[in-house]
């Protein structure tokens, strides 16, 4: 692990909503920084965080990205920040503007064209051929007929763009297949690509890594032992991938990517090449990192400030992590009723079963109190009504992430 920054920084967080804002917070606040956080909603998950110094009610990004970005230039020329973090996908709003924003704090972000190209997952999956890295087979569609023609289940539907897994579709039937369209057509999802890809089996796997101008400086890798709600991992297992690195080098050298960047990847056997499925130009909950000895978020600070820090030692595989508040959404989620619910929390409060030799990395309560607010908040909703499941993880998907139509006016002259 790299040696800590010798004085306590001042980092503003660009949201506040997300597991990642919310782990990075706790990183963060362990190391002595000074966290402040932006973010639309008044009660986001990162709220609920002794580390958080002050809180800023900012316009949503996706709904008015010219607006937020605005309010974040005026922010960092009221108040001095060391590091501004893009912890979600508010960096590629600002690598547009990147050279303005730097004049005003230290910033980490690759070009506005790389960032533009590996948020799209058309752009990734082209990349990735470009490369001659492993994808499932993969077909860009760009109508409802040239997609019914193509689709044979199972198989998978992605938009183009889409974060916090929206966007992306299991089909399995015929049925399931009509669903997809009828959505799709719904969110106007054919103004850009469509990504129609063979379903592949096999356990799935992430890795995060950072980069210093092109060059690869640490990557930690997990493998998601158990699904949460919405898409993501309520129990991981950080493992040792060394094929990952030496792929995530050649992306990374592809795109002189200086920052954060992390690939969801499908491992068919142990021996077998990895299938990656989906990237991230950002850190992606980076706690487990740390509990596993590599403190990835340090490293994103250093090179904010143009430091070059050597590469630090590998994290330890092994290391098993969890999201309680996932891991009870997942369980009401696929079917869980109050009884299951309630040794569900017995197990995790007591760390028994799939939990014994974890450690919780999204509500730290033994770290950060407040943070067993918004754990205790969810268990007694779902023991409420387990229905609530779906509804809750939504929440998650706010105004604060990206969408479609916010990418387009990013694109566009309309922010910059």
């Amino acid at each position: 692990m790299a040696d800590a920054p010798r004085r306590p920084l001042r980092v503003l967080l660009s949201e506040g909503g997300s597991t990642s804002a919310r782990e990075a917070i706790t990183v963060l606040g362990l190391a002595g920084h000074r966290v402040e956080i932006c973010d639309p909603s008044p009660r986001c998950l990162g709220r609920f965080s002794r580390f958080v110094a002050k809180f800023h009610r900012c316009p949503g990004l996706g709904r008015d990205p010219a607006g937020y970005l605005a309010f974040v230039e005026d922010l960092l020329a009221r108040r001095q920040f060391d590091v501004l973090l893009p912890i979600h996908e508010q960096g590629l709003l600002f690598a547009k503007v990147a050279p303005r924003l730097q004049r005003r704090t230290a910033l980490a972000l690759p070009s506005f064209a790389a960032y533009r190209r590996v948020i799209s997952k058309a752009g990734f999956s082209r990349l990735l051929d470009e490369l001659a890295l492993p994808q499932p087979p993969t077909r860009l569609v760009s109508s409802p007929d040239e997609l019914r023609e193509f689709a044979r289940p199972p198989c998978v539907i992605k938009t183009a763009i889409g974060t916090a897994s929206r966007g992306v579709w299991l089909v399995r039937d015929t049925a399931q297949l009509d669903a997809a369209l009828r959505e799709l057509t719904a969110i106007d999802g054919f103004a850009d690509d469509v990504l129609l890809q063979d379903f592949v089996e096999g356990p799935v796997e992430h890795a995060q890594a950072v980069f210093a101008d092109g060059e690869l400086l640490a990557v930690h890798a997990y493998r998601r032992i158990a699904d949460g709600a919405g898409g993501g991992a309520a129990i991981k297992q950080s493992v040792r991938r060394d094929a990952v690195r030496a792929d995530l080098a050649r992306i990374g050298k592809r795109l002189a990517w200086h920052g954060a960047l992390s690939v969801d990847y499908i491992l068919p056997s142990e021996n077998a090449s990895p299938r990656y499925i989906d990237c991230n130009p950002r850190l992606v909950e980076p706690m487990g990192a740390t509990l596993a000895g590599l403190d990835l978020v340090d490293l994103l600070l250093r090179i904010s400030l143009g430091q070059k820090p050597p590469p630090p030692a590998d994290s330890r595989a092994g290391v098993r992590t969890h999201l309680g508040m996932q891991a009870l959404l997942g369980c009401a989620r696929h079917g869980g009723r109050r009884r299951e619910l309630l040794r569900e929390c017995g197990n995790l409060l007591s760390r028994r079963g799939r939990y014994a030799g974890s450690r919780e990395e999204l509500t730290p309560v033994g770290l950060d109190w407040p943070s067993g607010v918004p754990l205790a908040m969810t268990a007694a909703l779902l023991l409420a009504a387990p229905s609530l499941a779906g509804p809750l993880a939504a929440k998650g998907w706010g105004d604060h992430l990206l969408d479609a139509g916010a990418v387009r006016r990013i694109d566009g002259d309309e922010v910059g």
